[in-house]
Parts: structure tokens; sequence; C-alpha cells
């Protein structure tokens, strides 16, 4: 027999009982009375050991007995493998609180994070908190309470529940009766040439021109030719506008050093410096029949600063004929109406005005905007106008009914250029986050968005069959139609370039910039 075989029973396996513990100790009782024979062979330490063990258990079996221990049989704690730790429990509520509280909605605009804290009964800021903690702190509230919490204080609730839901309504008030007349006078304006475009527009798709694609090729090949013709300084400090007059045969531009100057065209030489502002001119533009029916006395181009002054210009004297009156904060820019009678300004004060030159006054004050209204153009026909401001987001007006037709949301930051095309029914806007979006009143969207520049776009101007863009980047752009692929890139500008002109003819097209030079283009 081997040594370890004579070891073995001397090794003791820990054995694991079950069951109550009066049975447990019952056996170890009964076990110990018959081991007292076999301890007799034991050492004395061994001896002294199983004496104090059965010390023990004779004084559970007293305690047993005297009652003081109830120990009842059958009964035991089970321990299964699905059942979790109460720290298990709460990580898990914690896990599925934050999932809901990254699901839940928030209001991006501080003031509206504000009043729903006011809403649930919570302190609408705390110290040293800004939006982006305070938005947090709303988020983790409305993920305890529950998003569709309303009020902190029960009963309020309750009693909101109760009381009838007001329906929005539709509200007018009552407007002058020089405003009925213009409205008037807009609709019987409007309402043939509309006729008569749609007319042309339905021949068009009927008989379609054989030689329109190779008219098309003619027109990109001429706007791929585009080059510098001539570059002159038109004044000390930044320009800010410039736009040809209708018979193309003049340039007017704004600085803002307050000057206004007219400049011939295509030699670039100046004309005229016209004086009567004291601020930052944002755009002059010319009525649509100067040059070429209204007289030269008449009012033939009107301009806007930055201290709220309109003035009306006459082509023959180098000072105002009329100042426009009324606004109280910064103009950005004006435009006249395609039938001449009117002019609309977009103010700072988040609304746009007309002006009816006819009766003096002014016959719409059109809020709309949560932010400053920066431009406005006019639709071919004179019936519609769309805005755009600092709200990132542009609007289109009927002006016959004063109606809201189509909002124009999908920009993410400043929408700074706006226009129509001469079909009517599409709109080009230009943003602050480096987007054209082509919008069709038709369909009611966006139909095609250019990632166009890599600076914010100050102005766009729609052609019939190309688009031009002006950008901070220093560079204008020329866009194909339909598929508005680049056609050209025009560079040479040193700074900013802030506006952006087509002739009517379509022979040439113009820059402004902050460089303070104005550059115009041709091809060869």
């Amino acid at each position: 027999m081997s040594d370890d075989e004579d070891l073995a029973p001397a090794v003791k396996k820990q054995r694991i009982h079950f069951g109550s513990l009066e049975t447990v100790e019952r056996e170890r009782l009964v076990t110990g009375s018959s081991n007292d024979n076999d301890d007799d062979r034991k050492d004395d330490d061994d001896q002294e050991a199983e004496g104090e063990d059965n010390e023990v258990s004779a004084a559970v079996l007293a305690g047993i007995r005297a009652g003081n221990i109830n120990i009842s049989e059958g009964e035991y704690l089970e321990l299964s493998e699905d059942q979790t730790s109460e720290r298990h429990q709460e990580l898990l509520a914690e896990f599925e609180r934050r999932k809901k509280a990254r699901a839940i909605t928030v209001p991006t605009d501080d003031a509206s994070v504000k009043a729903r804290l006011r809403e649930i009964g919570e302190p609408i800021t705390l110290f040293g908190e800004g939006p982006p903690e305070r938005r947090d702190r709303l988020r983790i509230l409305l993920s305890e309470l529950g998003e569709d919490v309303s009020f902190g204080n029960k009963e309020v609730a309750e009693k909101s529940k109760q009381e009838p839901e007001v329906q929005e309504e539709v509200w007018y008030h009552e407007g002058d009766p020089e405003l009925k007349i213009a409205r008037l006078w807009m609709a019987k304006y409007s309402l043939p040439r509309a006729c008569e475009r749609l007319k042309q527009m339905r021949i068009k798709q009927a008989r379609p021109d054989p030689e329109k694609a190779a008219k098309t090729q003619e027109l990109h090949r001429k706007l791929r030719g585009l080059n510098n013709f001539c570059s002159q300084i038109g004044d000390d400090r930044p320009l800010s506008y410039c736009q040809f007059s209708p018979d193309s045969s003049m340039l007017a531009t704004a600085s803002w050093s307050g000057l206004c100057k007219l400049w011939s065209v295509p030699d670039c030489e100046p004309i005229a410096v016209l004086r009567g502002h004291n601020e930052r001119v944002g755009s002059i533009v010319f009525h649509p029949q100067a040059t070429l029916s209204l007289d030269e006395s008449g009012p033939c181009m009107a301009s806007c600063d930055a201290d709220g002054v309109v003035l009306l210009w006459s082509l023959n004297m180098d000072t105002p004929l009329a100042n426009i009156e009324g606004h109280e904060k910064r103009v950005s820019h004006v435009a006249y109406h395609p039938s001449g009678r009117f002019l609309a300004s977009c103010c700072f004060d988040h609304s746009w005005r007309l002006w009816d030159l006819e009766q003096l006054k002014e016959v719409l004050h059109q809020e709309g905007h949560s932010r400053e209204v920066y431009s406005i153009a006019f639709q071919v026909d004179g019936s519609l106008a769309a805005t755009c401001g600092l709200d990132a987001r542009g609007l289109v007006w009927d002006l016959r009914t004063g109606q809201c037709i189509m909002g124009l949301d999908g920009h993410l930051k400043k929408v700074l250029g706006i226009d129509f095309a001469p079909d009517g029914y599409r709109v080009a806007t230009g943003s602050e986050d480096q987007k054209i979006m082509i919008w069709d009143l038709r369909k009611r969207q966006c139909v095609y968005t250019i990632p166009a520049h890599t600076n914010l776009i100050s102005h766009v101007k729609f052609q019939e069959d190309f688009l031009v863009s002006a950008s901070y980047d220093k560079t204008v752009k020329v866009w194909s139609h339909p598929g508005w692929s680049p056609l050209k890139t025009l560079t040479g500008h040193e700074q900013k370039i802030s506006c952006v002109d087509v002739s009517p003819d379509g022979q040439y097209v113009v820059s402004s910039s902050f460089d303070r030079t104005f550059k115009l283009w041709t091809s060869d």
C-alpha cells in the first residue's frame, strides 16, 4: 500500500447540509454520541474539541426546547439564477430612464425651454446654468415626470383637462381704404399678365422649339466664356449693392460711406454721385421703366440705409427727390413692384412694408417673420412677393389677398438672398448655411438643393435658363438649368462679394465687393 493510500482516510471532505437547522443539530447529537467511544483513542486535544462541540449542540437543543430558538422544518430560501440583486435593479431602472430621456424632444430655443420649465413648476434657471445645461435638466425632468406633463401642480393639470380646448382661428383686422384700392389695382394688373404667361408656356409645351438644344448649348458656351472685362474702384468704403438699369446702359452702386453712384456701361465711367444718406446704404434699385418710358425727373431710383431712411432719386438730380418716412430701424433692402407703382422695404423690426407711390402712403405693414427681414423679391406678374430673413426661412405672400401662401422652411441659418424665376413659379434662396435651395410653388416644396459655396451666400439672381450667386468666399458662380451644375466660377475679388446682377440684355454680369471695387464680366 502506498503512502498516498495511507493518507487518504485522513482527508475529510467538507459536507454541505440542506434542510432545517433542527434536523442538522439532531444528526450532530446522534453522531456525536456514537463517536464518543472512538474518541477515547484520540489525543487529548481531540477529546477537548469534541467536548466543546457537544456542549454547543446541547446548548442549541436546550434553546430549542425552551422556545428561544424557533425552527420550523421545510422552510428554506430559494436561490434562483434569474433573481437579480437590488443594485442590479437600480442600474436597469437608471438605464431605462436615460434611454427614455434621449428619446424625448426638447425645444432648442432657450426661451421655449424656460417656458416649459415654468409650466412644470421648476426654476427656469439655476446658478451658473447656461442654455445647454438648462436643456439637459429639462430633458431629465421630463423623463422622470413624463413627456406629456404640462404643469407641476396636479390640481391645475386636472383643471386644465376639464376646460374645453380653444380652437385657433385666423383673424383679420380692418385695413385702410388705401389698402383695398391697392389690392384691387394689383389684381387687375397681375391677372392678365398671369394669363398671358401661362398661355405662352402652353404654346411652348405644345410646340417644342427644335432649336432649343442648340440655343441652350450656345448659352452655356457663352456663360463658360465669362471673363473680367472691367474692374473699377467704386468708393473708399465697401460696396454693398449694384444693379443695372432697365436698358443696360447704366449701373448703380451703393456704399457703406452713404454715397450712391451711377456708372456708364461698358466703359465704367462715373456719371453722377448721389448724396443724401448719412449711414451705410443697403441697396439702390431702378424703377422698372427708368431709362425706358419714365421721365428722367420722376422717381427713377430708390435707396435705403441703416438709419431707416428711404430716398427716391431722379436721373437728372444728385439730391433726393423725396424721403419716405416711417421706419424706426435699419432698412436692409428695397424693391420696386413690376408695375413701378409700389415700393417694398425690408426692415429690421421684423416686418416689411409696401408703399403706394401714387397715393403717397404706406398701404401695408406686414409682419410674419420672427426675426429681421433682410430681402424681398416680386414675381414677374406682380401678384406675389417673397421675403427672407434672419429667422432662417422665407415666406411667399399673395399681394391681392394678403395671405402667406407658402413657407420656405429648409435652411439651417439666415437666409440673405431670394429671387423669383422669370417663369413665375420657381424661387431661389441663398443662405448663411452655404446652400441654394430651389422651390417650386406648384409642388409647394423644395425641388433641388445646391451645395454652392464655402461661405455664406449674400445674393442670388435668377434668369430664364441659369442662376448666378455671390458669396463671402470671394467668388461668383453660374449654375445651369435644369441640372444646376456649375458652369463658371468668377474669381478676382480680394474680399467678400456683397451683390451680383445680370444686365437685362444678358451681355454683362456685375459684382460688388468689400474690396471697394465692382467688376464687369462678359464673354469673349
